[in-house]
Formats: C-alpha cells, structure tokens, sequence
C-alpha cells in the first residue's frame, strides 16, 4: 500500500523538488538584481557589496557541512521543512536590513569593535541566515529522491530537480 502511493505521488514530488530547487537560486540572484539601486540608495561601495556577497558563500560553505546530518537526523520532511522556513526568514529580514543593522552595529560598539555601514551589516545578517537555510536544499533534495525514487529513475529525478537551479539562475535575467 506504501509503495503505492510512493509511486502515485513521486512526479509531484520531484515536481516540488524542481521549484524548491529554483526558488533557492532566485532568491540567491535577487541582491545581484537590486546590486545598482542598492549601491545608489545605501552608498556601497564595490567593496561593501563584495563583503555582502562573501558573506553568503562562507555561510553556506560551512553550513553545508552540517546541512546532511541535520537533514538525516530530523528526517527529510521535516529537515527540508525547516530548511525552506529558515531560508524564508532569511530572504524576508532583507527587509528589515537597516533595524538588524543598526543593532548589531550597536551591539558592536559596546565592545570596541568598529563595524561596517549599518545597512551592509544589516544585509549580511538577511545573506547568513538565508545561506543557513538555503544550504539543506541540495541534500534534502537528494535524500527525498533516494527515498521516493527506485535506483532505475534517481538519476532522472536527479537531473530534473537539479535543473530548477538553472532555471532559478536564468530567471533573473
């Protein structure tokens, strides 16, 4: 009975598999996107908007490193569940970039340290928090498909789900 509507219900997963995938990369192009009115409005220099960008990719790159375990220890449903609701939150405190910003730059005065303009600070908190939540796509996403996919067509799924990411990328343009 399982096995059933596994089988019914595999296509609309990957289906899901597809979109998460895309969102993920339009989410991450979105900044690249408003790179010219943000510079303009917040006065970032090519320097400010690279330390924004760096702050992503290191993130991410350490967080991969946990994302899996996470995934295999809460299980997939609720592993990618919490990956797609921490990177929502972190695409939605984009918008409160300025506040976060101001607190932390705050925060680090109080110990001595001198910070970045309050907006770049503001948008590297949104960038590391999205970059948390984004890092358990790519393993969720896997291990969804070992899970509802049969060995035969895994690497299909694969392909299809993977694509959202080019789609995501070109999307932007």
């Amino acid at each position: 009975m399982i096995k059933e509507k596994i089988g019914k219900y595999r296509w609309t997963i990957c289906t899901l598999l597809f979109f998460a995938t895309t969102v993920n990369y339009l989410d991450r192009q979105v900044l690249s996107l408003l790179k010219p009115s943000l510079e303009e409005k917040f006065g970032w220099s090519n320097s400010d908007y690279a330390d924004i960008a760096a702050v992503f990719q290191f993130t991410y790159a350490i967080a991969m490193l946990f994302a899996g375990r996470i995934i295999d220890k809460l299980g997939t449903k609720k592993g990618f569940a919490w990956a797609i609701i921490i990177w929502s939150i972190g695409a939605i405190v984009h918008a409160l970039a300025i506040p976060i910003g101001t607190g932390i730059t705050t925060a680090l005065g109080w110990v001595g340290i001198v910070a970045l303009p309050v907006s770049v600070m503001g948008f590297m908190f949104g960038r590391a928090i999205l970059a948390i939540g984004e890092s358990g796509n790519f393993p969720g996403a896997i291990k969804a498909t070992a899970e509802y996919f049969p060995k035969k067509e895994r690497s299909f799924a694969t392909g299809i789900f993977n694509s959202g990411a080019n789609v995501g990328l070109s999307l932007h343009h």
